[in-house]
């Protein structure tokens, strides 16, 4: 596992008890309070979205909520940003396709 230790804006993350969430439909771990996209690059997940028109995958770019490339639907919301959204016990985390939920995984 490959944990981002420092945030380049957020600092380095408190982290709180270890936690499931599903991502996918597949039960992950990470740590609570922690961004969704480091938990995620802990677990060897890089592709948070594909592009609309492409179908480009994207992952974690700015990694301090500026640009879109991290976004993902979290807990049925399209278009979280994950880089900035901290992890809590029992999220449901989905790979985003397009600029909105229209389809999931």
């Amino acid at each position: 596992m490959e944990r981002i230790d420092e945030h380049p804006i957020l600092g380095v993350p408190k982290k709180g008890e270890l936690v499931t969430f599903t991502f996918d439909g597949k039960e992950m771990q990470g740590y609570e309070g922690e961004p969704i996209a480091m938990a995620l690059k802990a677990m060897g997940i890089l592709k948070h979205r594909e592009t609309a028109k492409l179908h480009k995958p994207r992952g974690i770019f700015c990694a301090i909520g500026r640009c879109t490339d991290c976004v993902m639907v979290v807990d049925g919301v399209p278009n979280t940003r994950t880089c900035v959204t901290p992890l809590r016990k029992g999220m449901m985390v989905q790979t985003q396709y397009g600029s909105s939920a229209e389809k999931t995984w």
